[in-house]
């Protein structure tokens, strides 16, 4: 298959006075610049590298905001109200700007040049076998040591049909992180009136190299506490099988039967105690639409506050990750999970397996995914 074609604390409290200059400067220009209606633009900070980090804050006429930061092109905020007027956080937000190992660890920020893993960081290409750093175990997760979460990239607004936008742009060098070729990759971050936030990711190559982009934000539309009872419906009747260290063995099997069944609508929590001895999730669905147009991948719904969330995707697979809120009490039989993630993309490791879909982008290619999460409440 080939593409279409189509929270750290800063310790500098200097850094802080530079900001607030910064940002006042900033703002004291704002009507200069002209800003599409529904978009705020501000300094956030500086990264470790010395890079200044803006903000845009998306609004739409609903009150829903999304706040968007150049540092990892990270969704730092994604404040939603629902239809009794209520207005939570459904996500981790981002509140500091990046400490001096520089990154906002994974929370909202784009993972790249590969997101998910790699087998032993090592893979061939076109007859030559590259080395990508390992940073998890044996393995490369999410791009290497300095994947595109922990660089800045270019930010500007976007006057969009569809709502407010902001496009950022990195370019990553041929050699970065052991990848060939140079690549230039954007994502578009839209705002709806209908409450949908809209990711459209392109990127292309000089030379052929493997790309799997991805966003890593940690919902919870509760806006607090754990997700065990939150009813998920996956529209996946498939996974891809792996080994102890989360590497694909290559086969893909049924859900049927499995604690990764959610094809008709089930809580969260239901089956943890048979993910032993993890007891949360963090697997590859091989989603029903494959890939070839945008399709609905996950269904999510808070019981007490009605809010739900859909994920849209054009993409094969998903990453379904849950994290622990806190260890289980005597009275628990397994964690309880604070949040999930839906990591919408191509499968772990497929640049080592034939029979996946392909990650590699080749001159002359245009490598392009959207994604959506679109909110809705009773």
């Amino acid at each position: 298959m080939k593409f279409p074609r189509l929270p750290l604390t800063c310790r500098c409290v200097g850094l802080f006075a530079v900001a607030s200059a910064l940002t006042a400067t900033l703002s004291s220009g704002l009507a200069a610049d002209n800003l599409p209606a529904g978009i705020q633009r501000a300094v956030f900070g500086q990264s470790a590298d010395g890079a200044t980090i803006e903000a845009f804050t998306l609004t739409n006429p609903r009150g829903t905001t999304a706040k968007i930061l150049s540092h990892g092109a990270t969704l730092a905020d994604l404040q939603v109200i629902d239809d009794r007027g209520q207005k939570v956080s459904v996500v981790i937000p981002v509140t500091t700007p990046p400490g001096p190992q520089g990154g906002f660890s994974t929370a909202g920020s784009v993972f790249g040049r590969v997101a998910n893993r790699i087998a032993r960081g090592r893979f061939s290409l076109d007859g030559k076998v590259y080395q990508i750093p390992v940073n998890n175990g044996l393995h490369s997760l999410h791009g290497g040591r300095r994947g595109f979460n922990r660089v800045t990239w270019q930010a500007e607004p976007v006057a969009s049909a569809a709502g407010p936008a902001v496009k950022l742009t990195y370019v990553s060098a041929d050699g970065e992180e052991g990848f060939p070729g140079r690549l230039t990759a954007t994502v578009v971050y839209t705002l709806t009136a209908n409450n949908v936030l809209r990711l459209d990711y392109t990127a292309t190559t000089d030379r052929a190299t493997p790309v799997n982009l991805t966003n890593h934000a940690y919902f919870n539309l509760a806006g607090g506490g754990d997700v065990l009872d939150h009813d998920l419906t996956i529209d996946a009747a498939r996974y891809t099988v792996f080994d102890a260290d989360l590497i694909p063995t290559g086969e893909i099997r049924p859900v049927t039967g499995t604690a990764l069944d959610f094809t008709k609508p089930s809580a969260v929590g239901a089956h943890l105690a048979r993910l032993a001895p993890a007891r949360r999730y963090d697997h590859n669905f091989v989603l029903d639409a494959g890939g070839t147009t945008l399709a609905r991948a996950a269904r999510v719904t808070e019981p007490r506050s009605g809010r739900a969330m859909e994920v849209w995707t054009t993409e094969p697979g998903m990453q379904v990750y849950t994290s622990p809120l806190s260890a289980p009490t005597a009275k628990e039989a397994t964690p309880r999970q604070g949040f999930y993630c839906f990591e919408t993309q191509h499968y772990p490791d497929s640049v080592n397996h034939a029979n996946f879909p392909t990650t590699i982008l080749r001159p002359g290619e245009m490598y392009r995914s959207t994604t959506e999460f679109r909110f809705t409440a009773k």
